[in-house]
């Protein structure tokens, strides 16, 4: 009786062990992990990671994620990847300093995650704003509600040489564009679209003179 009373104990006592060595250790082992993924298009300055108990993350999931990052260029294809990536994890908090998403880039750049929501914003330049689109092409913010932007666009859009009105909205989980003007109306533009991120609305706002801020 006392000798299978010690071997109870023991493999009790080398279970805690475990278990405490996987607190200390899977977090930090993820964390490197992450890092690597996101380094992979850029300058990760620093990576947290919770979890509890940690070997949630041998399935995937983690309490919440904190990246810090100096610079990215991704495309919005990997943008979304990587979001992806993040789904088993309940809170993200992800901040870029500079980022180059396809032509356009940003600037204090932040995605944030709680549970299956996810919001981001950005600063861009009205300087970025020309370089990313064609030559001869303009795009001013008119007013942001309601989860849409309207722009005054010139230069060619939807095939048309003049100044066009436009509204950008969430449309069946896409984010597209849409003319506003009569003859123009049945006319769409989809401007993102992934079947992994579901668009629910889009906003801007005029910051200073010289830029403003996406979300």
């Amino acid at each position: 009786m006392g000798r299978k009373l010690r071997i109870t104990t023991g493999v009790a006592g080398a279970i805690v062990v475990a278990l405490g060595l996987a607190q200390a250790l899977l977090p930090r082992i993820a964390a490197g992990r992450i890092r690597d993924r996101v380094g992979r298009y850029g300058t990760v300055k620093s990576v947290s990671v919770e979890a509890w108990p940690a070997v949630e993350l041998l399935w995937g999931s983690a309490d919440s994620v904190k990246v810090r990052a100096r610079s990215l260029k991704v495309s919005p294809g990997e943008t979304a990847k990587l979001l992806w990536e993040a789904r088993g994890v309940n809170d993200m908090e992800m901040t870029v300093d500079r980022a180059e998403e396809g032509p356009l880039r940003l600037s204090d750049v932040s995605f944030s995650k709680r549970g299956s929501a996810l919001s981001a914003q950005a600063r861009v330049t009205d300087a970025d704003v020309r370089a990313a689109l064609p030559e001869g092409f303009d795009v001013q913010l008119v007013k942001s509600e309601g989860g849409k932007v309207e722009v005054r666009a010139s230069g060619g859009l939807f095939g048309v040489g003049a100044s066009v009105d436009a509204v950008a909205g969430a449309s069946e989980g896409k984010l597209v564009a849409r003319p506003t003007g009569l003859l123009l109306a049945g006319l769409q533009l989809t401007l993102f679209s992934d079947p992994h991120v579901y668009v629910e609305g889009v906003g801007a706002s005029a910051v200073g003179g010289a830029g403003g801020a996406l979300s």
